[in-house]
């Protein structure tokens, strides 16, 4: 059985302090199984964003573990990052969104490999 949403969450937001990285969530998104996005600003100005990955990445049909993606392949500007995620509210309003504050771009989540 997969973690609710807002206990991943308060789970991810330790592990980056225990590493000496600021985070907080943006948006509370539903307590049990709202999508997470993880925003890793860079403090710079640009900022990549991860998503959750697509059930086809994963092993089994029904994950349990949680999975990211870079929805960015690189740092962008931080306003696409805000762009691209108003639509993500529209399309899903039940979205969480995560801001980790780190100049290396450390973000500390399992990534899918292709």
């Amino acid at each position: 059985m997969r973690l609710k949403s807002s206990i991943w969450v308060a789970a991810y937001l330790r592990r980056c302090q225990t590493e000496g990285v600021y985070g907080a969530v943006l948006r509370r998104g539903a307590e049990e199984a709202g999508a997470v996005f993880v925003r890793v600003a860079r403090l710079n100005g640009t900022a990549t964003l991860y998503a959750p990955a697509p059930q086809t990445e994963y092993e089994d049909s029904r994950p349990v573990e949680r999975v990211f993606v870079p929805a960015t392949p690189e740092p962008v500007p931080e306003p696409a990052i805000d762009e691209r995620m108003a639509k993500e509210i529209r399309f899903d309003p039940d979205v969480w969104i995560v801001e980790i504050e780190d100049r290396a771009g450390r973000h500390f989540l399992d990534i899918a490999r292709k």
